[in-house]
């Protein structure tokens, strides 16, 4: 039983890089979370009945994806193309193989680490948090103390717990929500000279691939006996416990794995701790480089997270949000990048298979990835790529009869292969994945100011691919090129299905991926033979209502009630649309914007929404889309979010996307181009925004007032910008290691 909560800490004096709770976790969407993007844990800190869910980027269950193919279409290519040129817009439904849908690997929890008392164990001032500079996530009640993080270091979650005389039952337990029949569960436990070994053995239903966690307990005083299917632990003062866990076929070497374990602790006196510090020096570093002041108040700030979230639209909830948001990105950024649930979930019924969804999920999670100092998550999705290229160029053959690589738009970490589509989801069909993709990993070449070689050769494949694609015998009466098959996620033109003709996005994507693999390879024929065929591509079009057009090809009539925003691709992540260069067009984006549904209030669609809405500069409707998020209760006590409103369907995309909505309403820029507070909503009047990374290579510290407004500027090269400010425009000329302090006016 657990009796009166630990009185607040005092408020603090800056914005609190932590969250707290008076109680434990009841669900699993509550429980603090903690990760270094291979290994996660979520939580619960409940100190009769602890429970530490554990996940693993690589854990996918088989469901027959893992031999999914794309479909062998190329050959009927170019009649498909002949008949919707024709006319015929109802003519790429039957473009496919007439497979069912088939969803990619679904991800899945590993197990559970429990901790049980014995009963009738009472508490006082119990607390838990998560603190986001270290990755750790505590839990104290008396003088019992659990501490939990995962080591970006080590690769290995760590736990300690401490008490008095401490005595609980430790297991590994598999059985967790929607866990299927016909697992080959094998427990196997082994008493230690110091404590104990656990290791849980899972083989999936009809396959060669298993996964098995392996714990090492370390117990400091009193004795350990077995007790099925774990140890009881009766009178020590502290358990240290190290976990790992591994997918695999065949059988894993758990001597090897458990020889790994000790060695981290040998020799080593004050072994948490420093496991502790190895893990700091990589995670605290990076969190650090970015923070957010509102100027809350700070008794705002001490509050609880669930309290907090009460107060929408409170600085002091923002300020915790892109903290929170921050943290959770890092943490679920490694081996792979985030998924549509982070690196997390406490139910093997994950929606839409807890997958890399790349339409417009996955690339929203990421939009700070270069702009707030995190290339950890960028050198995440590159690996993500890499790692598929061979299946890109499968895609691409097979799909489209070309050469260079295709993207699909799901992937379950391992196949990069397009079989996820369906007559109404017909996504084989969409071409612009692999430049979404790729823009963080420009973006992040442009900060650092130096080219990566891969980046590069993956930019010519798509380059090649758009040589194959785009024909001359495929163009317009204008004798444009023209993208046919083409897609916008996941939208259908009013008067045709959804395979149609010249999506804005496409095009978009297209010319971007020409004209930006013609610069990584400059002073090269090829360069020259890109750039002008991107140079053949359709402008956009503008509508009757004024908007920017959703389908180029004439007569596609524009449905305006959907979540997705792709036809404004060119306004973001692209800078081909801007109100500096193309007010024309911007204006047209804009009214395409203030035409655009929420649809089914998806927290994608009103993040995305705000970012559009950024880049044009109506930091009013920024608000306003940031408004339906802080107010529909998206946000769980843990400050992971939901897909919907009103908590419904754990879903990362709210919590990962806020510190890149605000980072681009306070901060912009392009390679030559500075725009300072562009969007800033109105109920944020007092601020400061330090260490954003801009793409020609300077650090901007931001605060604002609201008469007045400093930047500091610290370049990294010598370079002339264009400055934006609500004064006007002006040239800023950057030297290399000179920082600059720029004092601007009204706003």
């Amino acid at each position: 039983m657990i009796s009166e909560p630990a009185p607040a800490d005092p408020p603090p004096s800056g914005p609190a890089h932590s969250t707290w709770e008076p109680l434990p976790a009841a669900r699993w969407e509550d429980a603090f979370l903690s990760g270094n993007g291979h290994h996660g844990v979520l939580v619960f800190g409940d100190p009769n009945d602890d429970r530490v869910i554990v996940t693993h980027h690589t854990l996918v269950r088989p469901n027959g994806a893992e031999h999914a193919r794309p479909p062998h279409l190329a050959a009927e290519l170019h009649a498909l193309q002949a008949r919707l040129l024709a006319g015929d817009l109802t003519a790429a439904e039957g473009f496919t193989d007439d497979r069912p849908l088939q969803w990619v690997q679904p991800f899945h929890p590993a197990f559970q680490i429990r901790l049980r008392r014995p009963p009738g164990a009472t508490g006082r001032d119990y607390r838990r948090s998560v603190d986001f500079t270290t990755g750790e996530v505590t839990a104290t009640c008396a003088d019992w103390r659990s501490r939990v993080f995962v080591s970006r270091a080590d690769d290995v979650i760590v736990q300690h717990i401490t008490a008095t005389d401490l005595a609980l039952d430790l297991a590994q337990d598999h059985q967790l929500p929607g866990t299927p029949a016909g697992l080959g569960v094998g427990h196997g436990t082994l008493l230690t000279p110091d404590g104990a070994l656990l290791t849980l053995r899972v083989r999936y239903p009809d396959s060669d691939r298993a996964y098995t966690g392996v714990t090492l307990a370390v117990v400091t005083g009193g004795t350990t006996r077995l007790a099925s299917p774990g140890v009881r632990i009766t009178g020590a003062t502290e358990v240290l416990l190290l976990t790992r866990v591994r997918r695999h076929t065949g059988e894993l070497d758990v001597v090897e794995e458990t020889r790994a374990l000790r060695e981290l602790i040998d020799e080593r006196p004050h072994s948490y701790d420093s496991l502790l510090g190895r893990h700091l020096a990589l995670h605290r570093t990076a969190y650090a480089r970015v923070a957010l002041d509102l100027r809350a108040d700070d008794a705002e700030r001490a509050l609880p997270g669930s309290e907090l979230l009460k107060r929408a639209r409170s600085a002091g909830l923002l300020e915790r949000l892109f903290a929170a948001g921050r943290y959770h990105l890092l943490s679920a950024s490694g081996l792979l990048p985030p998924r549509l649930i982070g690196l997390w979930t406490g139910d093997w019924n994950t929606a839409w298979s807890g997958a890399f969804t790349h339409d417009a999920n996955l690339n929203l999670q990421t939009a700070s990835a270069a702009s707030a100092a995190l290339p950890e998550v960028t050198d995440a999705l590159a690996s993500l790529m890499r790692r598929q290229l061979g299946d890109w160029r499968e895609n691409a053959r097979v799909v489209f009869g070309a050469r260079g690589v295709v993207a699909p738009a799901h992937s379950d970490g391992e196949s990069g292969l397009s079989y996820h589509f369906s007559r109404e989801y017909p996504l084989h069909l969409w071409s612009a994945g692999a430049d979404w993709l790729l823009k963080p990993l420009v973006d992040h070449d442009e900060t650092r100011g130096a080219r990566d070689p891969r980046t590069a050769a993956v930019l010519a494949e798509v380059a090649l691919f758009y040589e194959d694609f785009l024909t001359a015998e495929r163009g317009d009466a204008d004798g444009r090129l023209v993208i046919v098959p083409s897609y916008s996620p996941e939208n259908r033109p009013q008067n045709a299905s959804w395979g149609a003709i010249n999506a804005a996005m496409d095009l978009s994507a297209a010319r971007h991926a020409l004209h930006t693999a013609a610069d990584y390879h400059p002073d090269t024929p090829d360069a020259a033979r890109w750039s002008a065929l991107a140079d053949r591509l359709p402008p956009h079009r503008v509508n009757s209502q004024g908007a920017l057009a959703e389908w180029v090809w004439p007569g596609l009539e524009d449905t305006y009630d959907h979540r997705h925003l792709s036809h404004l691709y060119g306004v973001w992540p692209l800078d081909e649309i801007n109100p500096y260069d193309t007010p024309e067009l911007a204006a047209a984006a804009h009214r395409a914007l203030q035409l655009r549904g929420a649809e089914n209030d998806s927290a994608h669609g009103h993040l995305h929404h705000a970012l559009v809405a950024a880049r044009l500069r109506d930091g009013e409707r920024v608000a306003d889309a940031l408004g339906q998020v802080l107010d529909g209760d998206f946000f769980h006590a843990s400050l992971m979010s939901a897909h919907y409103p009103n908590r419904d369907v754990y879903n990362a995309d709210a919590a990962h996307t806020l510190p890149g909505v605000l980072v681009e309403a306070l901060v912009q820029s392009t390679p030559d181009r500075l725009v300072l507070l562009p969007a800033l909503p109105a109920a944020y009047p007092h601020g400061q925004l330090t260490g954003v990374r801009t793409r020609f290579g300077a650090e901007v510290d931001l605060s604002w007032a609201p008469h007045s407004a400093t930047a500091l500027i610290r370049p990294s090269r010598t370079h002339r910008v264009e400055l934006r400010t609500s004064s006007g425009t002006e040239p800023l000329d950057l030297v290399a290691g000179e920082d600059r302090v720029l004092t601007l006016g009204a706003r």
